[in-house]
């Protein structure tokens, strides 16, 4: 289960890399350098991109740790107590299936 955490950790920090180089590019060979209007937009750009990496890298590290943590606690459970885990494994199945039914 932490291995599945780790992948999707791995992967959304490729997006997110992905997607800071390709506004960083974008940014560095768009718009008419001498258009003051443009030079400002880039520089908003510039700046919210420099905050959104700031937050999103230890936010992402703390959501990924929690959620990590939650996974190791509910394998542990299940390991523990089998016969809870299909109950409620079953309960859920059940319900999904009448909603479904609907």
């Amino acid at each position: 289960m932490a291995d599945q955490f780790e992948t999707q950790q791995n992967s959304l920090d490729d997006d997110l890399r992905m997607l800071t180089e390709t506004l960083e590019e974008v940014l560095k060979s768009s718009g008419d350098k001498a258009d003051e209007k443009y030079v400002q937009i880039k520089a908003r750009a510039e700046n919210a991109l420099k905050d959104i990496k700031s937050r999103i890298d230890p936010a992402a590290r703390s959501y990924c740790k929690k959620a990590r943590h939650v996974a190791e606690q509910t394998d542990s459970y299940v390991r523990e107590n089998p016969w809870h885990g299909v109950g409620v494994g079953a309960a859920v199945g059940l319900v999904v299936g009448l909603l479904l039914r609907r």
